[in-house]
């Protein structure tokens, strides 16, 4: 306490006092506890020293005898097969021993069991290494080396080493499994070891518990089981072997030491409620999912087949209206082209009646039959409406004004038959003369019209830069041709505008030649009968085992389907074809085989060709 200041005195600060802390002190110990029987239970110190005093010695005598028997039975050639820990009196703590206590331990075997002190206590001491005090010190040469009692304790024999197989009904996976995965955690070289949890314990603690068990990392090794020492070798070759051998035994039982973790963990994995919960738990999340894909790609179909059937419905009824137009629209046409067609005949018979009725304006029979004639063509020629100008005309005058319209219409008739015969002539000549174009003043040869009637065959709409192919073609098989993309265009039009006259033409010239180049397969004639009945083409075939004659469609597609029939390793194969051919030969079917062949080569070659201009 801080005394009070008298008046004459002055108070002074020098510094300020830092906040006050409240502590809460545990009382513990043996001294506490007689403190407080002796105040509850009127005892004295003296007593209370006494009786703890002999409760020590009573319990020092009983760890004596016992560690005198345990000590006694115990052989000193057999170190490596004795407790340690139960020889310095450590049987309870063991591996958690402190060094501390190990020295301790020592010092107080050392005191009660050392020969001196024991033959100062009149028994009886074997001589040497007969002697158990020899086990006392192995036991701390050992324990007191952190490097072998590191080796010692990775072979603790009062380790347990079993594992639980499935968890038994009577009992709880907790029960069973958690103080197995304590006492094999001493093995860890990590320290932080997860504990196994309960039944309310998280997905992610549970996956982190298994993840650290399967990649489970001991420091357990087995060289204090090692049957030979590799000092005891006379020779670094037999130290070598020593050491190999001892090897191989330490690999062999850390192997077992890994399998039995692994089977203790797949052990604990199979029997873990909390796994078959979570297990369940994702089934359902991915059956939901899938469920939930699912839904969503039924309604996507179901929407999809809805706006489907809308539009077909639309369609329906857009098109149904405009059916319904065009048959309204074909009706009125129809209508309309009857009602034509019955004026048209109602003219034409008013004009034939009205020059019947002026006796077709002649006054000889001859003259009357050529006006007959005119005036059926006029019937035939005039429209609806130049008829009824002229059945006007004529039913308003007299016979000489009738003739005059007569013959006025019929010479506009001519003139005007005879201006579309000139631009008839006219139109035909320019189409003969190539148009005056800049592409239509080349002159074709007949071999290059063959080749562009066949190129444009061969190469139908629609094919790749199908002109220039063409041109290419044609340059390829006709000899000093210079015909281009725009001269093939130009020529096709034509032809196919004249493509009566101008492909007939060239068919003509084409079977000429053909005449000219078999010219020696046609001459001469037969008398025998059966000869002069049969075709061209069987004579042809019979006399020269060839038939000229071009192939037909049907013939083509007889080969075709023959040559799909009969494959390339078929025997005699040609002859087969040849039978499913009428009137064809083996040589013939072979010739059009390779033909076609060519064909088919042409055309690649006029494909690639015009690529290569055109690039």
């Amino acid at each position: 306490m801080i005394p009070h200041a008298e008046e004459d005195e002055v108070s002074e600060v020098f510094g300020s006092l830092s906040c006050g802390e409240v502590i809460t002190v545990e009382t513990t110990g043996r001294w506490f506890c007689a403190y407080q029987q002796r105040v509850h239970g009127s005892q004295s110190m003296k007593s209370l020293s006494s009786s703890s005093e002999e409760e020590e010695e009573e319990e020092e005598d009983e760890e004596c005898e016992d560690d005198q028997a345990l000590l006694l039975g115990l052989d000193p050639k057999e170190w490596k097969k004795q407790d340690h820990y139960a020889v310095l009196g450590l049987s309870k703590t063991r591996y958690k021993a402190t060094d501390d206590q190990i020295k301790r331990a020592y010092k107080k075997k050392v005191l009660l069991h050392h020969p001196d002190k024991r033959r100062a206590r009149g028994l009886v001491v074997q001589d040497g290494e007969d002697d158990y005090f020899t086990c006392i010190t192995r036991a701390y040469e050992i324990l007191g080396n952190p490097v072998k009692r590191r080796s010692f304790d990775s072979v603790d024999p009062e380790f347990d080493e079993a594992i639980p197989s499935i968890t038994q009904e009577n009992k709880d996976f907790y029960t069973v499994f958690r103080p197995v995965f304590e006492r094999n955690a001493r093995w860890s070289n990590k320290k932080r070891v997860p504990q196994l949890g309960d039944e309310n314990t998280d997905f992610d603690h549970v996956n982190d518990f298994y993840n650290f068990w399967y990649a489970f990392d001991s420091w357990r090794e087995f060289s204090y089981k090692d049957e030979e020492e590799k000092e005891k070798g006379e020779n670094r070759e037999e130290r070598r072997w020593i050491e190999k051998q001892n090897k191989a035994a330490r690999q062999k039982l850390k192997k077992e030491e890994v399998a039995r973790i692994r089977q203790l963990v797949d052990n604990a994995y199979a029997n873990d409620p909390r796994i078959q919960k979570f297990k369940e738990e994702e089934k359902e999340k991915k059956l939901a999912q899938k469920r939930a894909r699912q839904d969503a790609v039924r309604q996507r179909v179901e929407e999809e087949e809805r706006v489907r059937q809308a539009a077909q419905e639309e369609e329906r009824k857009k098109k149904e209206k405009e059916e319904e137009e065009a048959r309204v629209q074909a009706a009125a046409a129809k209508r309309e082209k009857e009602a034509l067609k019955k004026q048209l005949r109602k003219e034409r018979k008013s004009l034939r009646t009205m020059a019947k009725d002026f006796d077709y304006f002649a006054d000889t029979e001859d003259e009357r039959i050529k006006m007959l004639e005119e005036v059926d063509r006029l019937s035939e020629l005039l429209s609806v409406t130049s008829l009824q100008e002229l059945n006007v005309s004529l039913s308003a005058g007299d016979k000489v004004k009738a003739k005059e319209a007569f013959l006025g219409k019929l010479a506009e008739v001519k003139e005007q038959l005879e201006k579309d015969k000139r631009q008839q002539m006219e139109a035909k000549q320019k189409t003969s003369s190539g148009g005056g174009g800049v592409a239509d003043k080349k002159q074709w040869s007949e071999d290059e019209l063959q080749m562009l009637i066949k190129a444009v065959n061969l190469f139908p709409a629609g094919t790749q830069d199908r002109w220039e192919v063409i041109a290419a073609f044609i340059g390829q098989h006709v000899s000093g041709s210079n015909k281009n993309a725009r001269d093939v265009l130009c020529k096709a039009k034509e032809l196919q505008k004249n493509d009566l006259m101008l492909k007939q033409g060239a068919a003509r010239q084409a079977f000429s030649q053909f005449e000219k180049e078999h010219k020696s397969s046609h001459l001469g004639t037969t008398d025998v009968p059966s000869q002069r009945l049969e075709s061209a083409a069987e004579a042809q075939l019979r006399e020269t085992g060839s038939n000229p004659a071009m192939w037909t469609a049907d013939e083509q597609k007889l080969l075709e389907q023959a040559m799909k029939t009969f494959g390339a390793n078929t025997p005699e194969r040609w002859e087969r074809i040849a039978e499913s051919v009428p009137n064809r030969s083996k040589k013939d079917c072979m010739k059009r085989y390779k033909e076609l062949c060519e064909v088919v080569r042409a055309k690649k070659a006029a494909q690639e060709a015009a690529k290569a201009k055109k690039s």
